[in-house]
């Protein structure tokens, strides 16, 4: 494994676990097709169904580049693609008065610990 993906697992470990916490139902992990990746799948607790893409970074930089900068357009687009498709094929996940909803947890590695941000329905 190289050094950034070692980074990456730890930061959707470290997201999963802080999901968790907001009591959260972890439903899958890294769920793949051809055409994209799920970091995480999970169901909120007002039951809404919610697809989290981790995006994890050393070095806090104030003024430089942040974890949330790596979401391109392109990346957004493939994220939405991968989704629909996932609550497509398990329809029953899917709350029907609420839905479902794209979040972005960005990480970015302080020492030992993170710093967090939860973007909801991005």
């Amino acid at each position: 494994m190289t050094q950034k993906s070692v980074l990456g697992k730890k930061g959707e470990d470290f997201a999963a676990d802080y999901l968790k916490k907001q009591c959260y139902k972890i439903i899958e992990r890294n769920y793949r097709k051809p055409w994209g990746e799920l970091d995480i799948v999970a169901v909120a607790s007002d039951k809404t169904l919610v697809f989290v893409e981790v995006k994890t970074m050393s070095n806090f930089d104030p003024g430089g580049l942040q974890p949330e900068d790596q979401m391109s357009r392109a990346k957004m687009g493939k994220f939405k693609k991968i989704a629909e498709s996932y609550a497509n094929h398990n329809s029953k996940l899917v709350n029907s008065e609420k839905g479902w909803r794209l979040d972005l947890i960005a990480l970015t590695k302080i020492g030992n610990d993170f710093l967090i941000r939860h973007y909801e329905n991005v």
